[in-house]
C-alpha cells in the first residue's frame, strides 16, 4: 500500500501574493487618452478584456473606434450566476488595418479587444445603446434584452427578437423559472 503524501503548506509569499492583471496595450492606450477603466485577465486565448462603466460605454467605444476598432464582431451577455451580476461584453477588431497589414505581411496579428460591463441584476439594468457606432449592434442588443432583460437606452427598435412580445421574464438568466403552460396568441 503506498503513502498519501503529506500536504506541505504553501508559503506566506505564495498565499499572500496575489497578481494584478497587467495592462494591454489598448489598455495603456485609454490610460494615456485619460480614460478610466478596470484592467480584466486576457480571455483564454489570450485576448485583452477590459471593464468598463455603463455611463462610459459610448465614450470609450467611440475612442476606440477613432483608434481603429471599427468593426463590432459580437456582442452578447451573460449571467454570472444567482444573485450575481449580469454582463454584456463587446468584441472589436481593428479590421481595415487588418486588411491594410495583410496586403503587405500575410502573418499581421489582428488587434482586437473585449469590451465588459458588469450591472447589478437588481430592479431593470440599462446601458446606453451603441448602435449609433457599430449599426451591426442591433439585433445583437435586441437578443441581450430578449434573453436578459437589460434594456439598451437609445436603441431605435427597443423590442424582442426571439420570443413573443408578452412573454414574461427572460429565459437565459440561471434564476428564470419557465412557465408551466405558455398560449400563443394567433398571429391574426
Amino acid at each position: 500500500m503506498s503513502e498519501t503524501p503529506a500536504n506541505t503548506p504553501a508559503s506566506n509569499e505564495e498565499t499572500a501574493a496575489v497578481v494584478a492583471p497587467q495592462a494591454g496595450p489598448v489598455s495603456q492606450w485609454l490610460q494615456q487618452q485619460g480614460f478610466e477603466h478596470e484592467v480584466l485577465d486576457p480571455d483564454h486565448v489570450g485576448i485583452e478584456q477590459i471593464g468598463v462603466d455603463a455611463a462610459v460605454l459610448p465614450i470609450i467605444a467611440a475612442a476606440l473606434k477613432s483608434n481603429g476598432f471599427d468593426y463590432l464582431q459580437c456582442h452578447g451577455g451573460y449571467d454570472e450566476g444567482p444573485g450575481e451580476r449580469l454582463v454584456c461584453f463587446y468584441h472589436l477588431l481593428a479590421m481595415a488595418e487588418q486588411l491594410e497589414a495583410m496586403a503587405s505581411d500575410p502573418a499581421a496579428q489582428l488587434r482586437e479587444v473585449r469590451l465588459k460591463v458588469f450591472l447589478s441584476r437588481e430592479g431593470t439594468p440599462v446601458l446606453p445603446s451603441i448602435y449609433g457606432l457599430f449599426r451591426g449592434a442591433d439585433w445583437q442588443e435586441r437578443e441581450t434584452f430578449d434573453m436578459y432583460g437589460i434594456q439598451f437606452e437609445g436603441h431605435p427598435h427597443p423590442k424582442r427578437l426571439l420570443m413573443p412580445e408578452d412573454w414574461k421574464g427572460w429565459p437565459l438568466r440561471k434564476d428564470y423559472v419557465q412557465p408551466d403552460f405558455y398560449e400563443m396568441q394567433d398571429a391574426y
